[in-house]
């Protein structure tokens, strides 16, 4: 309510795993969240945003222990409301974050790749020569990643940490896999190399 007065036009989501689909699907300016929710908690939430966007998080929450602070901002949030809470003061922490964002400098969103590959980020689609192809989130997020590094050979280990995330645990011949996938998918004129004994580069 105290947001929608300043302006804002809240989307609400009734669990923490809603939240993470509408944010990624919708791409807001921020997101809110409580730590106590239904499904996975808020900590949660912001851990799995954080692997697929850089979109701002503000807990608001009763939980005001320091190690709930801590972990929140351990999380990757970028402010900790407790309350009961100022509406005024909540509405100037929005504002600030917001504010913060639109200073930042923007990062490059479309990129036209070998092959007639292009890659919008932001709109989460990918084409070759005009025709859509269907590729899964973690494809998506692994040719954003590997078309932002272009010309630059990496690891498994970097790929794992920039896409996946670093608390994956999983084996790291998954983005063997993946990079099968974008192949498969997108054709051999991507320019996706495979460095020997290292890993990968695009271009």
């Amino acid at each position: 309510m105290y947001l929608r007065r300043a302006g804002f036009r809240p989307l609400l989501a009734p669990t923490g795993e809603r939240g993470v689909e509408l944010a990624v699907e919708r791409q807001p300016v921020l997101v809110v969240v409580d730590v106590g929710l239904p499904g996975i908690d808020g900590f949660e939430v912001c851990r799995l945003l954080r692997r697929r966007s850089d979109v701002p998080v503000l807990f608001l929450t009763a939980r005001d222990a320091e190690v709930d602070r801590v972990e929140g901002f351990a999380r990757g949030g970028d402010d900790y409301v407790v309350k009961p809470f100022s509406p005024a003061e909540l509405v100037a922490r929005v504002e600030a974050i917001v504010r913060r964002g639109r200073a930042a400098p923007q990062e490059e969103t479309v990129f036209a790749l070998a092959g007639g590959v292009r890659l919008d980020v932001a709109g989460r689609t990918a084409s070759v020569d005009g025709s859509a192809v269907a590729l899964t989130g973690r494809e998506l997020d692994l040719l954003a990643f590997l078309a932002r590094n272009r010309c630059l050979a990496l690891s498994r280990r970097q790929l794992i940490d920039g896409v996946w995330g670093p608390d994956f645990d999983g084996d790291e011949r998954t983005v063997d896999v993946h990079v099968r996938q974008l192949r498969r998918k997108l054709g051999p004129a991507l320019a996706l190399a495979t460095v020997w004994g290292l890993g990968y580069r695009l271009g």
